[in-house]
């Protein structure tokens, strides 16, 4: 193991620490069977979860624009010229949404708890948006742009604003209630570490009683006094080797450490085990007794944490992800239906067989997923396993088959898999699983090859963009994958995204890897 930091526990920052955990060497995860307790909370956790963020987002958005539209509408219905439609007025307007939002943001009316209470959250929203009134007409008054006929309008205003703020509350509330009921509406953790750390942390924790942090359970190593199999109520579902496994089927948002700061040694030799999870890592410092920069905390309620490692296009980065993979998608295929009808047709009359191939690869979280693309080798000489790599001069392929690998327009029906969910327009390509290099599997070959599935695999991404493309017959071409298929995780966006989708076709007329 390479040396740990001296200041490991001393103003050892965020991002040295992520550095000094992506500098060790990563240890090989085999696919382990959870025993029985572990496999059936697993299954009780199988759906997937909605993000309270996601949910209190929303209404702040709703509210903005509610607030905004009903005043620019009342001012065109109730005022007369010249003060309809004015600039001043619009702005004040605008003004009013923002403040209003903020007031409820500061009650914490945009927590979930709050919403499951609709006299708490009607009351505090209801509260936020007479203060809000009160500062705007109080700016209008300040640039002089108030007058005597704009109180009808501004009545017209604050009384439609009241009746979104109850519709609104009692909707989103019937919505959180279920949620919550059904179990979708939480942040699932798991402990990391037991004995008296975790049982401080879960205590800690369960006093906040706002949190929306579901302890689904702990995991530990040592199975020693120090580690008892129940801990505050919650059990010890197995060691590291099963959390990995773990995480994955229970579909865990976050992952706390509960180990002391101060064993240094090791806290670095799991996190070097956990990193390539999708999932939130972070450091529990309620018992530290070591002090971090204080820009290095985030707090869960009173308990400080450490954030190591950040699930990457989490949240309403997902929402955009998915809604520009959805448009842009849906606009390609209209684009692209008269290439496809003639490949399809072309495809038909070469050979034999169906038009589209079917083939599992493996995609985000390790989940088996089945992609489409058109037809390439004769039906009796397919490989839907994908073991037997197309090569060069490979005789599998068909005539039309050849054109269309070469061009990647057998890839063009992937456009169907962004639409059902299963692919991204952009991401690490899926790989079929168990592939080999040298007969050895890919994630022997590489380390840290687990973690391109951290996110959706993409149609096409910036690997393939940047050469990486083709057969992988060499330990370098698969290194160089993904270490930029790495790159694009850690540094996604949406222009990113745009730009990759960009150049891809530019890119796809080198044709030097393409059998």
């Amino acid at each position: 193991m390479k040396t740990i930091p001296k200041n490991f526990g001393n103003g050892f920052s965020r991002e040295e620490m992520k550095k000094a955990v992506a500098k060790e060497e990563i240890s090989k995860e085999r696919t382990v069977e959870l025993n029985e307790l572990a496999t059936q909370v697993a299954e009780q956790f199988s759906a997937k979860s909605i993000s309270p963020f996601l949910i209190s987002g929303s209404l702040r958005l709703m509210d903005f624009l509610v607030l905004s539209v009903v005043a620019v509408i009342t001012m065109a219905y109730y005022l007369e010229a010249p003060m309809q439609m004015d600039g001043w007025l619009i702005a004040s307007s605008f003004l009013g949404a923002v403040v209003t939002t903020g007031f409820v943001q500061g009650l914490d009316g945009y927590l979930t708890t709050t919403l499951r209470q609709f006299s708490i959250s009607f009351f505090k929203a209801l509260t936020a948006f007479t203060m809000a009134f009160v500062v705007t007409v109080m700016a209008m008054f300040l640039v002089q742009i108030f007058k005597s006929e704009m109180l009808y309008w501004l009545g017209m205003w604050f009384g439609y604003g009241v009746v979104h703020i109850g519709i609104s509350r009692a909707i989103m509330g019937a919505i959180v209630t279920k949620l919550n009921n059904d179990g979708r509406l939480e942040r699932r953790a798991v402990i990391i570490g037991g004995g008296q750390p975790a049982g401080e942390l879960i205590h800690a924790m369960e006093a906040n009683p706002n949190t929306d942090i579901r302890i689904c359970g702990i995991f530990d190593d040592r199975t020693d006094d120090r580690s008892p199999e129940i801990v505050a109520g919650y059990p010890k579902l197995g060691n590291i080797a099963e959390l990995v496994e773990f995480t994955r089927k229970a579909r865990i948002n976050m992952l706390i450490v509960s180990i002391p700061l101060s064993a240094e040694k090791r806290v670095l030799q799991l996190l070097k085990r956990l990193w390539m999870l999708p999932v939130d890592i972070r450091l529990s410092a309620h018992t530290n007794k070591l002090f971090f920069r204080q820009r290095t905390y985030s707090y869960e309620g009173t308990v400080p944490m450490v954030d190591v490692f950040e699930k990457p296009i989490a949240d309403w980065d997902s929402v955009m992800k998915r809604t520009f993979d959805i448009l842009v998608a849906s606009m390609a295929i209209v684009v692209l239906s008269p290439v496809m009808l003639i490949t399809a047709l072309a495809v038909k009359l070469d050979s034999k067989g169906p038009v589209i191939f079917k083939q599992k690869r493996e995609g985000f979280n390790n989940e088996e997923i089945e992609i489409f693309k058109f037809r390439s080798l004769y039906t009796d000489q397919g490989d839907k396993s994908g073991v037997n790599v197309v090569t060069k001069g490979d005789s599998r392929v068909t005539k039309v088959g050849r054109i269309i690998r070469k061009t990647s327009i057998d890839e063009l029906p992937q456009l169907f898999n962004v639409l059902l969910g299963s692919l991204s327009l952009v991401g690490p390509r899926p790989h079929v699983a168990n592939a080999k290099t040298d007969n050895m599997l890919w994630t022997e070959v590489v380390d840290s090859y687990i973690a391109r599935h951290k996110v959706k695999p993409g149609v096409t991404g910036w690997a393939q963009i940047n050469g990486w493309r083709g057969e992988v017959d060499q330990e370098e071409k698969l290194k160089g994958r993904v270490e930029y298929d790495l790159y694009y995780i850690e540094n996604w966006s949406l222009l990113f995204d745009l730009y990759i989708l960009a150049i891809t076709p530019f890119k796809l007329m080198n044709t030097e890897n393409a059998y």
